[in-house]
């Protein structure tokens, strides 16, 4: 039985394997994901409002352009370079639940602490989705950790081109 969007998220959120399983097989649950990464979205631009408007506006767009871009690129070189078995929902799913500490953003706003916070939420998002990418394209740790270097390198081009 699939579990509720908030269970989907705590489970994510706590790097729960079975969770990664359950909502990349639940070709439902891409709007759910999607919901996730533009509730990450919120609460990212809240956290970086210090920022002003602009700032909170491109931590918005930037979460959610993100998604479907590293999405992507994982499933580009993680399934067609490294030869895993993951669809590109399979990985937007995962990846959009992955977010789900990126919630914790919203504390950025807090003055002194906003930075260490939202350092700590950035190193709890990579690992939540590193798990993502293993799980969607049924690797193990070392072609993981290679889709995610390779993955890395090609959304730094990106960003700089764009």
């Amino acid at each position: 039985m699939a579990g509720t969007m908030v269970d989907r998220m705590v489970g994510a959120a706590f790097l729960n394997i079975e969770t990664y399983e359950e909502v990349e097989h639940d070709a439902d649950g891409t709007l759910q994901a999607g919901a996730v990464v533009a509730m990450v979205a919120v609460a990212g631009a809240i956290g970086a409002s210090p920022l002003g408007v602009l700032g909170a506006g491109r931590a918005a767009m930037a979460a959610l352009v993100g998604w479907l871009v590293w999405a992507g690129i994982t499933y580009v070189v993680g399934d067609k370079l490294l030869g895993g078995t993951a669809t590109w929902g399979e990985l937007l799913r995962t990846l959009g639940f992955a977010q789900a500490p990126g919630l914790l953003l919203v504390l950025g706003i807090i003055p002194l602490l906003g930075t260490p916070i939202t350092f700590f939420v950035g190193v709890w998002m990579l690992a939540a989705a590193f798990i993502a990418i293993r799980q969607a394209l049924d690797f193990g740790n070392g072609k993981t950790l290679a889709t995610v270097v390779l993955g890395w390198v090609v959304y730094m081009v990106l960003q700089v081109i764009f």
